[in-house]
């Protein structure tokens, strides 16, 4: 069964994560595209943070996980000290993880914080930032909303 996720809950839910946040006072904000690109740009106006940029990572065909993760476009990050890496959802955790991997192999004393709006207690890594636990496949609004209207 699939749950539809719409533009008031995501709204209400961006506010809720905002919170959770400011205490971190992140400089940089690191959005994984395409997934956290909505939730990436409210959080850095909701934070003042210009130091906003997006990486790609390619983990899904459809909704079906592939077995190799390809992440690229990332960006110069070394004058970075707190970093939030934001995306939708942690779902198996395994794109989450790899791009941690991957960044702490380049900027290694760099502090990384992942937020999401879902997370499920299945994955393999957690964010220090979430709002929804994830039980079902999420059909975003982002996603379904500009083909069915």
């Amino acid at each position: 069964m699939n749950r539809y996720y719409g533009y008031e809950e995501f709204l209400k839910d961006s506010k809720k994560l905002l919170e959770k946040i400011k205490p971190y006072s992140p400089d940089t904000i690191l959005i994984i595209a395409r997934g956290g690109l909505s939730l990436g740009h409210i959080l850095s106006i909701g934070l003042g943070v210009r130091q906003t940029y997006s990486i790609n990572s390619i983990s899904y065909d459809e909704n079906k996980q592939k077995d190799d993760i390809q992440i690229s476009n990332i960006p110069d990050l070394s004058q970075s000290k707190k970093i939030l890496i934001v995306d939708d959802i942690i779902d198996s955790g395994r794109t989450m993880e790899n791009v941690i991997i991957k960044l702490q192999s380049s900027y290694e004393k760099c502090n990384y914080k992942i937020a999401t709006i879902f997370y499920k207690q299945t994955a393999c890594i957690s964010p220090e930032f979430y709002i929804n636990e994830a039980n079902e496949w999420i059909d975003f609004f982002w996603e379904k909303d500009i083909f069915e209207r």
